[in-house]
């Protein structure tokens, strides 16, 4: 017994938070910097800024944290299910003793970060209605003015300036330069599409720059330059990079161009075709006015010719006797009309005069009516000593008094 308290004096007994402590400083110093790979689940973006999610495989899971600072310069938005490399030191949080990754870095597999948030913001826009094909506006046929937004010292405005002078030199181009590329070249771009259409001073607007890599095109996949070229009333088209490059304000513009110098070509018409459709439309139009005024001098001489132009007084006296004739067969018709018309109004008086109550009274017979009312007598007993009662005959009539009834 003795011994096992010498023994027990020996031993060093951690508090919870000694040993918690301790075996941060274990874990923190063992792994400074690791890569690990994973699948997301549990996935939360706090109202903080923070983002706290679990990495795990087929055999375990591991907590991780994203600080805010760590992740404000995150270029897709992560997702459960969504299979990614992060990169960050082990530590240990002592109030609930788990040990987590704390993530400095964070990227897909198997895909560039920057593709991912291209493919997000695409799928999102699209969704939203902002590629939809009716809200896209015709280009003008000949602008007067058109606007440039991109860099004015980059290759793209020399090749459009020089396909302008080329093809059209009484275009206008006018310039709001802007950096293409760079963490501030987003807002430059969108500023100054607003600001074209602020002005109102063109009529139509390139967006764009020459070629290089996709981190070099990247202001032209940024949501806000995509929001403005959408918002725009001017007509845009979306000029950037090279033939193979699509960004996504090639999906929102009313018209993409492979190139700048493409974009200056199809907003630029060539004068000389442009002349030469004139000049072949005026002489469309001289030929028809020349073969209306064939036509017509050869319907003149034809006219010259009638016989109403070389005789017409005769033609006067024809149509004099034609009215004569037609004024006699009216008087016919009308004389014809109106003794049928006598006729038949005389069969009709007659048939009248025969069913009349009158002729009936003139071959002798009277009809008796009671008075005052004036009611037509059809029997005796409907009458009493005292009435007073009139009677009609075919010619006059006279009043009588009831005496007796039999």
């Amino acid at each position: 017994m003795k011994k096992n308290m010498n023994e027990l004096k020996e031993k060093h007994i951690y508090t919870v938070s000694e040993l918690t402590k301790y075996i941060r400083m274990i874990v923190e110093e063992s792994f400074p910097g690791v890569w690990v790979e994973g699948e997301i689940s549990n996935f939360v973006h706090h109202s903080s800024g923070h983002i706290y999610f679990s990495l795990r495989d087929a055999g375990a899971t591991l907590k991780c944290a994203f600080f805010k600072h760590a992740n404000l310069k995150l270029k897709f938005k992560p997702a459960d299910g969504m299979k990614v490399i992060c990169r960050g030191s082990v530590s240990v949080y002592e109030p609930r003793g788990d040990y987590q990754l704390i993530v400095e870095d964070l990227e897909p597999k198997g895909l560039g970060a920057l593709q991912l948030q291209f493919q997000q913001l695409k799928e999102k826009l699209e969704k939203e209605g902002l590629f939809d094909p009716k809200y896209k506006a015709p280009l003008p046929f000949l602008p007067t003015r058109i606007g440039v937004v991109t860099s004015p010292t980059g290759a793209a405005i020399q090749d459009i300036l020089n396909i302008a002078r080329r093809r059209f030199a009484n275009i206008e181009i006018i310039i709001n330069p802007v950096k293409v590329q760079g963490a501030d070249a987003k807002d430059e771009i969108a500023a100054a599409i607003k600001q074209f259409n602020e002005l109102k001073i063109i009529d139509v607007m390139i967006v764009g720059r020459g070629g290089g890599s996709l981190e070099d095109l990247w202001p032209f996949n940024e949501e806000v330059v995509a929001r403005a070229i959408f918002a725009s009333k001017i007509p845009v088209i979306s000029a950037v990079g090279h033939e193979v490059d699509y960004t996504i304000s090639d999906f929102v513009a009313d018209l993409r161009a492979p190139t700048p110098s493409a974009a200056a070509e199809l907003v630029i018409p060539r004068k000389e075709d442009l002349v030469n459709l004139i000049s072949a439309a005026l002489e469309r139009l001289n030929n028809a006015i020349y073969g209306k005024l064939d036509v017509l001098k050869e319907r003149l001489d034809n006219l010259k010719e009638s016989y109403i132009l070389r005789q017409p007084l005769n033609y006067v006296i024809q149509m004099q006797q034609r009215i004569d004739d037609l004024r006699k067969d009216m008087s016919v018709s009308i004389d014809h009309m109106i003794d049928m018309s006598g006729e038949r109004f005389s069969r009709i008086t007659s048939k009248l005069e025969a069913l009349s109550p009158i002729s009936i009274l003139n071959r002798g017979y009277s009809i008796t009516t009671k008075l005052p009312e004036s009611v037509i007598i059809k029997e005796a007993l409907s009458l009493k000593p005292g009435d007073c009662i009139e009677t009609r005959l075919g010619q006059g009539k006279f009043k009588s008094r009831v005496e007796e009834i039999g």
